[in-house]
């Protein structure tokens, strides 16, 4: 039997991220797409309570199919999971985002938050993010890395509790040097909310922000996509700080 690979995103159903990396999946299996009728980036890994969710057919043919979602990242892998896939998923993909989600950008971001969500359900899950926020962003050299990794991943498997954050830079198949194991970088948004006035007078705010890295050139995810490099950084959903337990013991009673 084909693998069965179910794919999300948080750029939206007709997205060209998803697209490709759909095209690519295909290559090796049979495969389940559910993604936001809408963008739905920087959700994380949020959850709709208030209102219903709704999930509309938009593609059907042999090995594929294709559905929107007008809930989070999140909603569109649980309910695909638990309601249209036909068998447990192999592999979830996530992806390919249209920007950035190396170093703190994994806390946010919808795309990564099904990823954890997948880690969760104990399937194994990658994440594909190219560094290009333009709606039409090329994705092409992104091709042979999403083929070589989900290539690998099927047939040797992660480790468990463990996804692949992967980034690619924004170059060309030519320039891309290769792809390196990472960690995470250190570094933060300074975020600025800057207040504007509608056109009829009444205050607003929008966010804007500044990326700042906190580590020097080392072996970061950072420091791979500036030097021309794919990045892949394992992550897990254990938050838990071990070395700082011992360090706080005095705080028992």
């Amino acid at each position: 039997m084909k693998p069965l690979i179910l794919i999300t995103n948080d750029d939206g159903y007709a997205a060209r991220g998803l697209k490709v990396l759909t095209e690519v999946a295909r290559e090796f299996g049979d495969v389940v797409v559910m993604a936001p009728e809408q963008n739905a980036s920087a959700k994380g890994l949020s959850l709709t309570t208030k209102v219903p969710v709704r999930v509309r057919e938009v593609q059907q043919e042999k090995g594929l199919h294709v559905y929107a979602c007008d809930g989070t990242p999140v909603d569109c892998l649980k309910l695909a999971y638990e309601h249209f896939c036909p068998r447990r998923p192999n592999l979830v993909l996530s992806g390919i985002n249209h920007g950035s989600n190396s170093s703190i950008n994994v806390l946010y971001s919808g795309t990564m938050g099904a990823v954890i969500e997948a880690t969760v359900l104990g399937v194994n899950a990658i994440g594909f993010s190219l560094l290009n926020h333009s709606l039409e962003a090329d994705f092409e050299p992104s091709r042979p890395i999403v083929r070589h990794i989900v290539g690998h991943v099927l047939k040797h498997g992660l480790p468990a509790d463990v996804a692949l954050n992967v980034n690619i830079p924004r170059l060309t198949a030519d320039e891309i040097k290769g792809i390196r194991l990472c960690h995470q970088a250190s570094g933060k948004w300074l975020d600025s909310f800057e207040k504007r006035v509608d056109p009829i007078g009444r205050p607003y705010w929008w966010l804007t922000g500044k990326f700042v890295c906190n580590e020097p050139p080392d072996t970061s995810d950072e420091w791979a996509l500036m030097h021309g490099y794919v990045s892949v950084v394992p992550i897990h959903t254990d938050y838990t700080h071990y070395p700082a337990i011992g360090e706080l013991k005095n705080m028992e009673l």
